[in-house]
């Protein structure tokens, strides 16, 4: 009897010991920024926390249908960055979890706005604006003009000097898509961008790629987000970002829970961690030049400010909905990807 009792005790206290480590010990993450940056939030949460955290790095595209696949038995607690648009696209199929931190009210009104806009399913985190870096070296010995415009870049002298990545995997790809489209029209935005394919050597897989293979003299000109080239800029190498004259869309990246996630208040203390004021301005220290959403965070320098550059007023609902994301992508798949050099 008293084995028994025993044996009762510890298979109890077993279970109650395995349950609060499961809890207290894990969070299973996908970073969808910089690898560099990815390493370092997980870095400085782990010394701030008992918390062990399972990263996987990939693009916003990947993160999205990652999620969406294990939507029955997530594997994943939380999505921290990558851009906007395919976070509210899982926000508006129920992806998601709402959540309303405490650190709501000390985040921009962008940030805010991403918020309320998701029914709290997502959160802005940082900012940017779309752009391109092209190598100075590259220009200057080979002649080039300075691309300045969006039309620029279809000049014949810059034919496989240009990457971009492709849409499918890459939230910086689907927001240029679908700046183009607000800029031009739908029918002239895929008509640009089937003229802009004969100058394109490559669609990678990554957002932040072309740039960092203009970077390395591997290409001339890389379309990214803006923050991106200033980092290679910062690292030393001979990149030039600009904002194209007749405007420009931008991104918010953004941070969800997952709907169903293992290790909720794991995931909850990440979430109202990595909005701290104290926390976004180490981003710098990665090299990333966002601009963050915390009011009281430190503004890197080097980030490119919104207020320099001519931003068109984007559609984050309209382009974060599943339906138009898919017939953009099948369109961008038929015109595009199919004759892509």
């Amino acid at each position: 009897m008293r084995l028994t009792v025993l044996s009762t005790l510890f298979l109890a206290t077993t279970s109650l010991g395995a349950g609060s480590a499961l809890a207290a010990g894990d969070l299973n993450l996908i970073c969808a920024a910089d690898v560099v940056i990815c390493e370092q939030m997980k870095s400085d949460f782990e010394k701030d926390h008992d918390i062990k955290v399972n990263m996987v790095r990939m693009s916003s595209g990947e993160a999205y249908a990652k999620i969406r696949a294990e939507a029955r038995n997530p594997k994943t607690d939380l999505w921290w960055a990558g851009t906007g648009d395919p976070h509210l696209q899982a926000a508006s199929e129920g992806l998601t979890e709402e959540y309303k931190s405490p650190m709501l009210e000390q985040l921009q009104d962008w940030a805010k706005n991403q918020a309320e806009s998701s029914g709290f399913r997502t959160v802005g985190v940082y900012a940017g604006a779309l752009g391109w870096g092209y190598n100075t070296d590259i220009f200057k010995q080979k002649g080039y003009k300075e691309p300045v415009c969006w039309a620029d870049l279809l000049a014949p002298e810059l034919k496989g000097e240009i990457q971009i990545a492709n849409p499918n995997s890459s939230g910086t790809a689907y927001t240029a898509l679908a700046s183009l489209v607000q800029i031009m029209g739908e029918d002239k935005a895929f008509e640009y961008l089937k003229a802009l394919n004969a100058n394109v050597s490559q669609y990678t897989k990554s957002g932040s790629a072309p740039v960092k293979a203009a970077a390395r003299g591997e290409t001339g000109l890389g379309i990214v987000f803006m923050h991106d080239a200033v980092a290679q800029t910062a690292e030393g190498f001979p990149v030039k970002s600009i904002a194209p004259c007749e405007g420009t869309g931008y991104e918010i990246g953004s941070m969800s829970i997952v709907k169903g996630a293992r290790n909720m208040e794991n995931a909850k203390t990440w979430y109202d961690w990595s909005l701290k004021p104290e926390v976004q301005s180490r981003m710098k220290d990665a090299k990333s030049f966002q601009l963050p959403s915390n009011k009281s965070a430190e503004i890197p320098k080097e980030a490119p400010r919104f207020e320099d550059i001519k931003l068109i007023d984007y559609d984050f609902k309209t382009y974060g909905d599943p339906e138009k994301r898919k017939a953009l992508l099948e369109r961008w798949d038929r015109e595009i990807g199919a004759v892509a050099n």
